[in-house]
Order: structure tokens, then sequence, then C-alpha cells
């Protein structure tokens, strides 16, 4: 695996390679590598003949400084990894490298699928991640770039980028990757407690049991069914349930077959803030 810690040496040695007729699969990170980000590594490895991974810690996507600072950092240990999936090129930028000019100016309008759940809860989030990833993709110029489906709105605000941008990047999305107790996998997940990892896994279940009564409940009545499931849960505190269109991101009030819905939930869990989703239909 060659390493990269410049812009310049990250370009040239890609744009040798695309010139050489190789296909270029893409996966962005932020550290912290668990089985969820190695399951889309290996996906990309398969379906490219480059596989390039980039970690970044993206300061302008952290609403709370906090946050942030308590971000896990282990670049040595995720190298490894990294090699352990066959990855071929690491890009691993400082935030002076990325952001040379110091203040980020670039603002994008994702219309409605940036003000609700996440957007509303974390304002100009989406901005941060749109800057930071459309700036990757000039860096890495790949031809795949890879998801996972359990930040499914940052996934449809990267798609809206793309078509902002005109950019030439296929967008893959990948299945949320799960413990084996149900939790989505997640690097906040080392942050937890004994106590609080063993608790979590309740969020799943209660998304499965939501989805196992949409023929009995109308929306509405499912949202209040897993909000009411959290009342005696004191250890949990959920910041929202929301049942939208899988396209469009806006709440469904009332079952279509032909139109595809999600749950998505937000739970803070001691001092760890955690979201996963479940597809209804």
């Amino acid at each position: 695996m060659i390493t990269f810690s410049k812009i310049v040496d990250t370009q040239t040695f890609l744009y040798q390679q695309k010139t050489n007729g190789l296909k270029i699969g893409f996966v962005p990170t932020m550290g912290a590598l668990h089985e969820g980000h190695l399951e889309l590594m290996r996906r990309a490895k398969q379906e490219n003949d480059i596989l390039v991974a980039s970690i970044f810690v993206n300061p302008i996507q952290f609403n709370n400084k906090e946050d942030l600072k308590k971000y896990p950092r282990n670049l040595n240990r995720d190298a490894e990894l990294l090699k352990s999936v066959g990855c071929d090129v690491l890009f691993a930028p400082d935030t002076k490298e990325m952001y040379p000019e110091g203040q980020i100016s670039k603002s994008y309008d994702f219309g409605d699928i940036e003000h609700v759940m996440e957007g509303s809860s974390r304002p100009g989030h989406f901005n941060g991640v749109g800057v930071v990833v459309s700036r990757l993709f000039e860096i890495c110029i790949p031809h795949n770039a890879y998801f996972g489906e359990k930040d499914f709105q940052q996934l449809a605000i990267i798609k809206k980028l793309v078509d902002i941008e005109n950019t030439r990047v296929n967008i893959v999305p990948c299945a949320i990757v799960r413990e084996a107790d149900g939790l989505a996998m997640s690097s906040r997940n080392v942050r937890l407690t004994d106590h609080e990892r063993e608790i979590a896994p309740f969020i799943y279940q209660t998304l499965k049991m939501a989805k196992s009564s949409k023929d009995t409940l109308c929306p509405k009545k499912m949202k209040a069914f897993v909000l009411e499931n959290f009342i005696d849960k004191t250890e949990f505190n959920v910041e929202y349930f929301e049942i939208a269109d899988d396209t469009n991101l806006q709440p469904v009030k009332q079952w279509n077959e032909e139109v595809g819905s999600l749950g998505f939930i937000a739970v803070k869990l001691g001092k760890v803030r955690l979201i996963d989703n479940i597809r209804i239909i």
C-alpha cells in the first residue's frame, strides 16, 4: 500500500493509473475503521483495479467542537486494517493540506433533503460533507465511490452533490453492516461504556418491531409506537424517529407500496450519539 499525505502526489499517481486504463474505486473515511468500512473496501477492491481510501477527520462537518476533539484517531492501526483488505492507496492529509486557505466559503443548496432529520439537528453539517467530498473526488478522481447506507441521508446528499457538480463518479450504496447483536457498526461505538454497549442493540430491536407492525400501524402510529417504546428506557434520549420517502427524505403520511420508505432514528446514549435506519417498504 502506498500512502500519500500531499494532494499533488496523490493526483499525479492516480492520473497515471487512469491513463493506463485502470479503474479506481474510492472509499472516503474519517478513520477509526471498523468492519463496516472494511466491507466497503472489499467490495471496492472486487469491482475496481485500484482501491483508494482516504482518512481525514473533516472539521467543518462537526457542529460540536467536543465531538471533533473526541473523535477516535489511530492512523497506524487504520493503515494495518487497510493493508489487510488489499488497499492500494491511502490518502491521509492534514487540515492545512485540505484547506490551505483556512476559511471555507463554498455553500451548497441541497434542497429539502438537507433540512430534515440530521439537517435540522446539525445545521451546516451537510455543507461540510459536500465541501470535503467534492474536494476528495477532485483529488482521488474515482470511477466508483462507496458509501454505507447507515448514513442514508448523507448518501442522498452525496448523490445530489454529484448532480450539482456534474461529477463523473458512480455512487455505490452499500448495506448497513451490523454487530452480531444488531447494533449498526460505527466509529462512535468505541466511546460507549460497557453497560451502554450492552443495551445499545435495543435501538435496532425497536426498529425491527416497527417494521413488523407496518400492516397494522399507519406511519403516524408507528412513529408514536417507537417513541413510546423508549419511554421507560431512561438511558436513551431519542432525538427523532422519522418515516421518510427513500428518494426525497420527506415524511411519509400513508403507506404506498410503490414508494420506498425507511424509518430513521437518532438516539443519544450517554454521551454518544447513534443513528440507524431500517427499510419498511
